[in-house]
This record gives C-alpha cells, sequence and structure tokens, in this order.
C-alpha cells in the first residue's frame, strides 16, 4: 500500500480528477442530445431505444470490469476506460440513424459503466485505508464535473455543432486522463490491511450472507439513482408543462438539484463521521422523501424549486455509502453488483416515470422519487445490525 500520507494525498488527487472527468463527459454528451436526435432524424421512440444502449452497455460491463479489476487492478483498468469514454464521446455526432446511435452508445455505455466500477473499487480501498468516510467527496467531483460540463455545453451550444464540441470533450478528456492517470499509475493500489491476497484473479468467495448484503446495499443505491435520473429527465418537463414555469425558470429546476446534491456530497465526510452510515442513510431518504413530495405537489413553481434542492440534499450521500459499503463487504464484485443496480435505476428510472406519467399524471410520477427514497430508509433500518461494519 502507500506508504507516506503523501502518497495517499496524491492517490486521492487523482482518483477525484477521475470522477470530475466522468462527470463532464456525460453531462456534456446530455447537453447535445436534442441536436443529435435532430440530426439522425429519430422520433421520440425510436431515440429512447436508442438511448438505452447507454443503458445496456454499462450493465453488462460492469460485471465484466469487476474481474477485469481484480485480475490488473482498480488503476490500470480506471485509465484504460477513460480513455475509450474520450474517444467515444466523439462518436454520436458522426451517426445519421438511430440505429447506429444506438450502437456507438454500447461503446460509450460500456466504457462509462467501467470506468465507475473501476475508480469506485480504488475508492472503496483507499477509504479503508485512512479510514475516514471521504466516499461523498469523490461523488462530489462527479457533480461539480456534471455541472461544469452542462454549464459548458449550455454556453456553446449556439456557436459550436455536436461534432466540434464533442471532438472538443474528447481531446480535454485525454489530456486530463493523461495527467491524472500518469499519477494515477504511479500511485501504489491501496491495500486495507484486512484484505486477502487474490491470486490469479481469482474472484474472492463471499458466503451468503456477504451476498445478501451486497445486493441490500444494491437495492438502496438503486432506490437513491432513480430519484438523481428522474430529477435530470423530468424536472424541468414537470415545471413547465405543469406549473407553467417559463422556459428558463424550469431549467434551474435541476440546476438546483444538482448544486444541492453537490453541498451535501461536499460535507457528507464530516456528516458521516458525526452520525454514521445508517443515521445518515435514513435522515437523508427522510429528507429526500419531504422534499420530493413538494416537489411534485406543490402548485407553487418556487415551493417546487425548493422541493428540488431538499431532495438533492437528501439523496446526496446515500448512493456513495451504498457503493462503498458493498465495495468493503465484496471488493471488486462488490462494487460491480452495487453499481449495476444503482446505475441501473439511474439510466432505467426515467422511462419509468414517463410510463407512469402516461397512466396518471407527470406529478403523480414523480411521487414515486419519494417512494423509493422510502423503501432506502426502511432497507436500511432493518438491515441495519446485520450491515454494521465489524
Amino acid at each position: 500500500m502507500p506508504g507516506t500520507r503523501d502518497d495517499l494525498t496524491r492517490l486521492r488527487a487523482a482518483l477525484t480528477a477521475f470522477f470530475a472527468l466522468d462527470g463532464f463527459v456525460f453531462a456534456g454528451w446530455v447537453v447535445r442530445i436534442p441536436a443529435i436526435k435532430e440530426q439522425t432524424g429519430a422520433s421520440a421512440s425510436t431515440l429512447g431505444l436508442a438511448l438505452l444502449g447507454v443503458s445496456a452497455g454499462a450493465v453488462v460491463t460492469m460485471t465484466l470490469t469487476g474481474r477485469l479489476v481484480r485480475r490488473y487492478g482498480s488503476h490500470p483498468v480506471t485509465v484504460a476506460c477513460a480513455v475509450l469514454l474520450c474517444l467515444s464521446i466523439a462518436l454520436p455526432p458522426l451517426t445519421h440513424s438511430a440505429f447506429a446511435l444506438g450502437a456507438v452508445l454500447l461503446v460509450f455505455g460500456s466504457a462509462y459503466g467501467g470506468i465507475n466500477v473501476a475508480f469506485n473499487s480504488a475508492a472503496v480501498d483507499l477509504v479503508a485505508v485512512l479510514g475516514r468516510p471521504i466516499m461523498p467527496s469523490f461523488h462530489a467531483a462527479f457533480s461539480l464535473g456534471g455541472m461544469v460540463g452542462a454549464g459548458l455545453g449550455g454556453l456553446v451550444a449556439g456557436s459550436l455543432s455536436p461534432t466540434r464540441h464533442l471532438l472538443a470533450l474528447t481531446v480535454i478528456g485525454l489530456l486530463v486522463t493523461l495527467v491524472a492517470g500518469r499519477a494515477l499509475l504511479r500511485c501504489e493500489p491501496a491495500a486495507p490491511p484486512d484484505r486477502v491476497p487474490e491470486d490469479d484473479g481469482a474472484p474472492r468467495r463471499t458466503d451468503r450472507r456477504t451476498r445478501r448484503l451486497v445486493l441490500t446495499f444494491g437495492l438502496i443505491a438503486l432506490c437513491t439513482a432513480y430519484g438523481e435520473g428522474a430529477m435530470a429527465d423530468w424536472g424541468a418537463l414537470h415545471l413547465e408543462q405543469d406549473l407553467d414555469a417559463s422556459p428558463g425558470t424550469a431549467a434551474a429546476g435541476y440546476s438546483c438539484f444538482a448544486l444541492a446534491m453537490t453541498v451535501g456530497r461536499l460535507t457528507g465526510t464530516t456528516l458521516l463521521e458525526r452520525l454514521g452510515r445508517t443515521a445518515t442513510v435514513v435522515a437523508g431518504g427522510t429528507t429526500a422523501v419531504a422534499g420530493m413530495l413538494l416537489g411534485s405537489l406543490t402548485p407553487s413553481v418556487w415551493a417546487a424549486l425548493f422541493g428540488f434542492a431538499i431532495t438533492g440534499l437528501g439523496l446526496a450521500n446515500i448512493f456513495p455509502v451504498a457503493i462503498e459499503r458493498a465495495g468493503a463487504l465484496g471488493g471488486p464484485s462488490g462494487v460491480a453488483t452495487a453499481s449495476t443496480l444503482g446505475y441501473g435505476g439511474m439510466l432505467l428510472g426515467p422511462p419509468a416515470i414517463g410510463f407512469m406519467a402516461d397512466w396518471f399524471s407527470l406529478p403523480a410520477a414523480l411521487t414515486s422519487v419519494a417512494a423509493l427514497a422510502a423503501v432506502a430508509v426502511l432497507v436500511a433500518v432493518a438491515t441495519r445490525r446485520a450491515a454494521a461494519p465489524a
């Protein structure tokens, strides 16, 4: 393991850069979806099918990445996936059909899923070595990167074509990967003192209780990530369609949510040190329930914006805690399992909201975010003794 505090600091900085890069690149892609939809001539339904390529690529790759991390280590896999992520972001603007778009999004989703498992695995080990719950700070970097990527994309959308914009992201991303990747590869992996060495990349065998706990944390991650995906895709539409907000005010809805989530994650380490993991999950989930009920059911635009911000604060630290505990219990396989469930909830939640909005109404559909946050609270309370760290 890294031998000095300086080594650990350099490792933390390099991992933070990759978390931020991931959020930056993904947000840059998201803000250009409307332009690429127009370029490909896809209908709403065919675009939805093409976008499932991201989900499919990510979910399929996450389990495979857990095995690669065990065999080659989390640092090389992180760098390799970062290179693929940066190269693949330039591909969507080169497509001219929904089928081709879906195919290249499979590649992009594979890189996105792979890097998330790899750097979360490295972060879990670093948390264990440092003995401090710093996992939320890494996810805060992801949120900050996403805010910068979305803001930059909004600024250049009127002057740069999607091809030039996403190619610029490729160049920026590869430069960041070059600098941060060199630093990461020079760092010895953080090795928790209780980690049992694994031979020839053989998977760590876990008992049934451990597997159940990993799945439990994955379920908690899914319940909260569902809310992130729903807010990203449906929050602005709810404000504009149901509350008659102006387009500018509606766009501010997700910004309020994302900013509050970033603030919550930046303060997450302090919160975890004072309250502990279970209390943090319970308090956060309860806060998110109240915030989302307000945001989805109030007739006031400003109350809805306030509710969105409260929801972001509540959900901020639940996902990082779930991934960290799953990794501490199951190693890279635990991270892969919980990440698959969690990111699956983030990517597949928005279509579920759409179906429920057709059946009932969009405000009613958005209350499902509160319902799943409540499920996360109940699961955390029910398993608090079994899930407590040894």
